[in-house]
């Protein structure tokens, strides 16, 4: 029996980058699943969170929760946001038992995809190819909230013609950090140019990641810099063919 897959997929994947949503949906659909996309979804509250307006966070979060309490799984394409609702949704309804429940249910149904691909569908190879050289960068939350480390590499290897070259400062932060970078922009673009340069160092054609706020932050130092260096959300990299 096919499992049900709601996708979650988040504000800039939505506003920048639909291409990374609709490889998500070749991979699933690939795989079985039956897929269904809550036109009435919003965003997870992160970014306000983050910034420090709790109420405004909050209201957010509670209609995130009303569009997804009725998922059989929930599947996103950021480790940030999937961190947002896993960890995060309990200490905005900490004071609201009900709620909370909720938050707490919706938490456990919801997977970032390599995750999910992995944990839940069990499976590495998913009958990509693409002839690159390519290295991954882990972005903050998904590595550090999420424990993702070795997921993303093993689905990678199973990619058929790709040649994964590791960077020296893969565990690094790229600079982005959302808010961060328009707060700190100077400390934001120095840590950039850190993360570049162990780009090049691999001599990769392209860099992969499983969020697209980093591959945004890196791909404007790419541009900035006129190299010849793409970028690729894992799931791009996975429905290639």
């Amino acid at each position: 029996m096919s499992l049900r897959v709601s996708l979650f997929i988040t504000c800039i994947v939505d506003q920048l980058f639909p291409r990374v949503g609709l490889a998500m949906v070749e991979v699933l659909e690939r795989l079985g699943c039956r897929v269904e996309f809550p036109e009435a979804q919003t965003c997870c509250g992160q970014p306000a969170f983050n910034s420090g307006y709790r109420k405004e966070a909050r209201a957010v979060a509670e209609h995130f929760l009303e569009v997804f309490r009725g998922a059989e799984y929930i599947v996103c394409p950021s480790g940030s946001c999937t961190s947002m609702v896993k960890n995060h949704f309990k200490d905005l309804f900490a004071d609201d038992p009900q709620r909370l429940e909720l938050a707490q249910q919706v938490a456990g149904r919801t997977w970032e995809f390599s995750q999910f691909l992995l944990e839940v569908l069990k499976v590495e190879d998913v009958g990509a190819r693409l002839p690159k050289v390519a290295t991954y960068h882990d972005g903050c939350h998904a590595l550090r909230e999420l424990k993702i480390k070795d997921g993303p590499r093993r689905l990678l290897a199973h990619v058929r013609g790709l040649v994964l070259r590791e960077m020296d400062a893969a565990e690094e932060c790229c600079g982005f950090g959302g808010t961060f970078s328009v707060k700190f922009p100077g400390i934001s673009a120095g840590m950039g140019r850190t993360k570049l340069e162990s780009i090049l160092r691999t001599g990769a054609e392209v860099v992969v990641s499983t969020d697209c706020s980093c591959l945004m932050q890196i791909q404007g130092l790419i541009s900035r810099a006129g190299l010849p260096i793409g970028t690729m959300h894992l799931a791009e990299v996975l429905a290639s063919r």
